[in-house]
C-alpha cells in the first residue's frame, strides 16, 4: 500500500526513487564510495604513521612511496623508546594528566552542580560568561597564563617546573561545565526532593545521588580532560621544559633523529589516545547524546 510523504519532510533521495531498483544502486554506490573516501582520509595518516616505523629511512623517502614494508623491522622503536627516554616521558604526561582530570572533575562537577540544581543568584550570566570565553582563540591565553604563572597572584609562588603549572590552568574548563550541567539538568528535581526528605544535605545529594546517575557524562568529560592533556605541545613546551611531556620530548628530538626513529616515536606516543577512544567509543556518543532528551 502506498504511503504519503509527509510535506515537511525532505531527504537527499526521495523515498518514492529509493522504492526503485536503479535508485536503490545509485544510494548503495554513493554509501559506499562515500565511507570508502572518509576511511581512506581518516586511515590513511595513521596507517603511514604506524608502517613508517617499520620502514627503514631509505624506504620511507623513496619515491613512489610503498604501502607495505618490503623489510619490516622493529629497530626503529627500539631505538625511539631508548634514546628518547620515552618511560619517563610517558611518566611526566600520565602525571600531568592524571592531575589536572581530578582537579579537573571537582571543580567542573561542582560548577555544573551548583548551576544546574542550586540556582544561585546571576546563574545563566555566570554560564554565559563560561560559554563566552570559548571564543576567545587559545593562543591569545598564552602570554596571560604565563605571567599569572611566572607569579601566583596573592601568595606569590612561581609555579614553572611544576605540575601545577599544567593542572591549574586545566582545572575551569566550560565546555566540560556545559556538557555536566546539560545532563543534570536532565536528572529529575524529584530526586533531589526525596533525597531532601531523608536528610540529606547538597554534598550528600551530589555524592549520592547525582554521581551515580552521571557515570556516562563523567565517562566523556574524563575522556576529553585527559586527550586535551595528552595532546597539548605549546603549553607544557614552555612551562615545563624539565619535565617534558611525550609530545614536547618527541618533537624537540625531530631534527636530531632519522625520520623512521622519529615517526616510530610519534606512533608510540599516540598509542594511548587511540586504545582510549577504540575502548570508550560507545560511552563517549552515549555521554554525549544522554541529557540531550528528556521524558
Amino acid at each position: 500500500m502506498f504511503k504519503p510523504v509527509h510535506s515537511g519532510t525532505r531527504t537527499l533521495i526521495s523515498p518514492v526513487r529509493l522504492n526503485q531498483p536503479a535508485g536503490r544502486r545509485i544510494y548503495r554506490i554513493v554509501l559506499v564510495l562515500t565511507l570508502v573516501v572518509s576511511t581512506i582520509v581518516f586511515i590513511g595518516p595513521l596507517y603511514w604513521m604506524a608502517t613508517g616505523g617499520f620502514k627503514s629511512s631509505q624506504e620511507l623517502i623513496q619515491t613512489p612511496p610503498t604501502l607495505v614494508p618490503e623489510h619490516p623491522s622493529t629497530h626503529a622503536f627500539t631505538e625511539a623508546w631508548n634514546r628518547l627516554g620515552m618511560g619517563q616521558l610517558l611518566l611526566n604526561t600520565v602525571v600531568y594528566a592524571g592531575g589536572a582530570l581530578l582537579l579537573q572533575l571537582i571543580f567542573c562537577v561542582a560548577a555544573a552542580y551548583s548551576l544546574s540544581k542550586l540556582r544561585p543568584i546571576f546563574g545563566n550570566v555566570i554560564l554565559g560568561m563560561m560559554l563566552a570565553s570559548m571564543m576567545i582563540p587559545a593562543a591569545a591565553l598564552v602570554i596571560p597564563q604565563y605571567l599569572t604563572v611566572l607569579d601566583l597572584p596573592l601568595i606569590h609562588v612561581n609555579l614553572m617546573n611544576t605540575p601545577w603549572v599544567i593542572w591549574l590552568p586545566t582545572v575551569a574548563n566550560a565546555f566540560n561545565v556545559f556538557l555536566l550541567k546539560r545532563f543534570f539538568d536532565s536528572i529529575p528535581n524529584e530526586l533531589l526532593d526525596a533525597a531532601s526528605i531523608d536528610g540529606a544535605g547538597p554534598l550528600r545529594t551530589l555524592w549520592s545521588v547525582i554521581l551515580p546517575l552521571s557515570r556516562p557524562i563523567l565517562g566523556v568529560v574524563s575522556i576529553f580532560g585527559l586527550v586535551a592533556v595528552w595532546k597539548d605541545f605549546l603549553w607544557p613546551l614552555i612551562t615545563v621544559p624539565e619535565h617534558e611531556t611525550l609530545n614536547v620530548g618527541v618533537n624537540t628530538a625531530a631534527t636530531s633523529m632519522p625520520q623512521n626513529t622519529l615517526i616510530a616515536g610519534l606512533f608510540l606516543a599516540s598509542i594511548p589516545t587511540i586504545a582510549l577512544f577504540l575502548v570508550f567509543q560507545r560511552n563517549i556518543m552515549a555521554g554525549l547524546t544522554a541529557g540531550s532528551l528528556k521524558g
